[in-house]
């Protein structure tokens, strides 16, 4: 099967990533943060640009995407936040907050989920006196990494396979679990496949940035409503018709590859929407987003 031509966003987020990092195939899960937050960083009003760049540890080099992995990197260290990289649902396609918001402990509030909600509180003290006893630059790094990741379908998932981490398969013909093949193996075949082509527009996308950005409560992340995306997504996508042990092809990638696309996509301009809030408390309930 021939491949179609990739939308516009595809090949622009494909653009970021080859300006930001050198290629690594075992590295594309922390490259899709960097994605993210690559577009975040154009849709960041100056207020909130500015309460960023506070925040951001030296070792940043004054760019948020640069510490949008960083989550991934400490759950050696922080065990305790390992759950909060996700949720999962009792195998059925719904996402309900009391009922799967948890970690094994049953501690309510433990997922991705109620990780967004915790740290965008956290966030909003910032600027406060007395000065918050929070530590607001890890608060900042952990909510840019969980927003990347409640919009991978697969970080809402089946509790049974563990998000697909048990179903194991073939992309092409690399052994894979299909978590590993949503996280990381369907970004690598873009990259293969497009890599040398160039992508400066911004068609395609901008027209979709103000349904994205629509939230009923102005000072919720709407973090629920990407949860709930997400499990219909993992449904209707990421598991359907897959097996264990099957081999996953052209087929799979090029009806799969839009739903990464749109999602990074998302998840870049919702983490901009919430940061917007929170450090632009004036205007940003008001101001639709605009690329700085």
């Amino acid at each position: 099967m021939a491949a179609p031509r990739p939308q516009p966003l595809l090949l622009l987020l494909v653009s970021l990533l080859a300006a930001s990092a050198p290629r690594r195939a075992d590295a594309w899960g922390k490259e899709g943060h960097i994605m993210v937050c690559k577009i975040a960083e154009k849709y960041l009003s100056e207020e909130a640009a500015a309460a960023v760049q506070d925040l951001l540890p030296e070792s940043a080099g004054g760019e948020l995407s640069t510490m949008c992995p960083w989550a991934d990197t400490m759950r050696f260290r922080y065990h305790w936040a390992s759950p909060l990289h996700y949720a999962n649902t009792p195998n059925v396609c719904n996402f309900n907050f009391s009922r799967d918001c948890h970690n094994s402990r049953g501690e309510q509030g433990m997922c991705v989920v109620g990780a967004i909600n915790n740290y965008t509180d956290q966030l909003y003290t910032y600027g406060d006196s007395p000065k918050s006893s929070y530590n607001l630059t890890e608060s900042l790094m952990f909510l840019a990494h969980f927003v990347g990741d409640v919009h991978q379908p697969l970080h809402v998932g089946y509790e049974e396979d563990e998000g697909g981490n048990t179903i194991m398969v073939r992309w092409y013909r690399r052994k894979a679990n299909l978590h590993h093949v949503w996280d990381v193996s369907i970004i690598d075949t873009v990259m293969k496949d497009f890599y040398n082509k160039s992508m400066d527009t911004m068609e395609g996308w901008s027209d979709d940035v103000g349904h994205w950005e629509n939230c009923a409560n102005k000072k919720a992340t709407c973090a629920n409503d990407y949860a709930i995306e997400s499990i219909n997504l993992s449904c209707n996508y990421a598991y359907k018709d897959v097996v264990q042990n099957i081999t996953l092809g052209d087929d799979y990638y090029f009806t799969r590859y839009p739903v990464v696309e749109k999602r990074l996509a998302q998840a870049g301009v919702r983490l901009a929407l919430i940061l917007n809030r929170i450090f632009d408390k004036k205007k940003a309930d008001t101001t639709p987003l605009y690329i700085q």
